[in-house]
């Protein structure tokens, strides 16, 4: 890496941006080093002559030699140009910009995040909710993906997902169906197109939302890099919701960081026959809170007063009756008609007050009489009497 001329801030930036390219994302070994050296120490360290013996503590000696090959070859001042390039930027812990939340990943946090996009990400993930779930995800998951993605667009959430196939993809679609704000945070360089067949989607949200990661432009994805970007995702928001998860899933990793920082964790239940189901409700099992829809998320994870409405059934006329009426109501059979004294029995009152109330019930439309005797009225069949099991 080349010297800089540039003032003492912007040679950390650029020796953090040099890290990028030695120090694969979540390595705490390198963010211990990092946060007793600083940047530009470090990189001094792993590339001059003077400190080619030097050890770093918890390295060996071949992992060092790997660090300080890497650290030779990185070209920090092409990166920076080749996320420009793309309007991106590339913020680290200091910037004005930077979600100090991340700050809870400890020595595991970002050396810096890769940018593209004109949001402010700091703002953004103030108000924030991620949504993943299965890349091979069933309809049901695909459009729950994408009702909480709208919803909570809908609310001025900002949803955070990875951009992968299946639920990331759906929740993005859905925020950015409803002209909201979604963040995607990639394993690969922020100028990769990954998976391809997303293309388009991630040009969208880096048009309208923000496109992150950890790796330095040029990079590209592999399976370990999937798992580890799934921390940045539980620390940046505010919780994590899960739609659809096997057992074993990057889906429930980023739910598990999400608990273990302190965030929000629910889950979409699903068929329990469905294997993509089980890890959801093993997750709802333990600390996880069960959700539906966008405003009891919301209800979860905002200030005061973000509440859910109720959840009821619609309002029958019945429901509007009170007790003394409604067990009257309750104690005619479902077919044929009663005398008043057993109407009473039933009821558990007395046959003046039984009586009474018949007259009224029949006044209201729900039962008729019939010489001595009282029934229900076709419109009343098939309500609370119905549920009572009447014969």
């Amino acid at each position: 890496m080349r010297e800089s001329g540039a003032g003492t801030a912007e040679q950390e930036r650029i020796a953090r941006a040099a890290l990028t390219r030695v120090i694969e994302p979540g390595d705490e070994h390198g963010g211990r080093w990092l946060r007793e050296f600083g940047a530009r120490e470090l990189v001094a360290r792993l590339t001059s002559a003077e400190h080619k013996d030097a050890a770093l503590a918890g390295a060996t000696a071949r992992r060092l030699a790997g660090y300080r090959i890497r650290a030779v070859a990185a070209e920090p001042d092409r990166d920076l140009a080749a996320v420009a390039a793309v309007k991106g930027r590339f913020i680290c812990p200091g910037d004005q910009e930077w979600p100090t939340q991340l700050d809870d990943l400890g020595d595991a946090r970002p050396i810096g995040l890769w940018t593209r996009g004109g949001a402010d990400l700091r703002k953004w993930a103030l108000r924030s909710v991620a949504v993943v779930g299965a890349r091979a995800c069933t309809p049901y998951g695909a459009h729950m993906a994408a009702s909480l993605g709208s919803g909570l667009a809908e609310r001025g959430w900002v949803v955070v997902s990875g951009a992968a196939f299946g639920v990331d993809g759906s929740a993005h679609r859905g925020a950015l169906s409803a002209g909201g704000a979604t963040v995607a945070v990639l394993a690969c360089g922020v100028d990769v197109v990954y998976p391809r067949g997303h293309a388009e989607l991630i040009g969208r949200i880096a048009e309208q939302g923000l496109v992150i990661g950890e790796l330095a432009p040029g990079s590209h994805p592999t399976p370990s890099r999937f798992v580890l970007r799934n921390r940045v995702i539980a620390a940046l928001t505010r919780g994590t919701v899960v739609v659809e998860a096997e057992y074993r899933s990057g889906s429930l990793a980023t739910a598990r960081s999400a608990q273990k920082l302190g965030r929000f964790t629910m889950g979409v239940p699903g068929p329990a026959t469905s294997g993509l189901s089980a890890g959801v409700h093993e997750l709802l099992r333990g600390e996880g809170v069960l959700v539906t829809d966008a405003d009891e998320v919301a209800e979860l994870v905002g200030g005061i007063g973000e509440l859910a409405p109720d959840r009821r059934g619609p309002v029958l006329p019945r429901d509007l009756l009170d007790p003394m009426s409604a067990r009257v109501l309750e104690a005619l059979p479902a077919r044929g008609a009663v005398g008043g004294e057993q109407v009473a029995l039933d009821a558990g009152t007395t046959t003046d007050e039984t009586l009474g109330r018949l007259y009224e019930l029949h006044s209201l439309g729900f039962v008729e009489r019939h010489g001595d005797g009282w029934q229900l009225t076709h419109s009343a069949i098939g309500g609370s009497n119905a549920r009572r099991g009447g014969p």
